[in-house]
């Protein structure tokens, strides 16, 4: 879009990552005065090496709970949905049978053919109960 600043184009973008920023630094920052006060209950001085293995642990925990199981329920759906599982065939067979009949309603002379010609181009679902009976009636 000319005429708009990077600003604006990608607000929603700059917003979440400034969330992000102000969450890990409360997150580091507030984990050291933790650290901090469980050191001086031990009579220790705390060591910044020791704290950021130890916060280092802790993010990753985090970011493992919680974005590892949310990318695999974004992504694991829709790769089902999109790779062929009986609920993503649910709806484009419904689909295409409904097209099948518009066409054949629309061009009743030669809708049956265009569709054989569309299904011949676009065979490769050979699991479908309907490409199956397409199949056999042309044989």
């Amino acid at each position: 879009m000319p005429g708009h600043s990077i600003w604006s184009r990608y607000s929603f973008a700059w917003v979440t990552a400034g969330f992000f920023i102000i969450s890990l630094v409360g997150h580091w920052l507030f984990g050291w005065f933790a650290f901090a006060e469980e050191a001086a209950t031990h009579g220790q001085a705390p060591e910044a090496g020791s704290y950021v293995i130890e916060m280092l642990r802790d993010t990753f925990e985090n970011w493992q709970s919680e974005f590892l199981q949310l990318i695999w329920q974004v992504a694991g759906l829709a790769l089902l949905l999109h790779v062929g599982s009986p609920q993503s065939k649910e709806g484009e067979d419904r689909m295409e049978a409904k097209l099948d009949e518009i066409l054949k309603r629309v061009a009743p002379s030669d809708g049956e053919a265009i569709i054989d010609e569309l299904d011949e181009a676009y065979a490769g679902r050979h699991t479908d109960p309907q490409y199956k009976q397409r199949s056999e009636r042309r044989e």
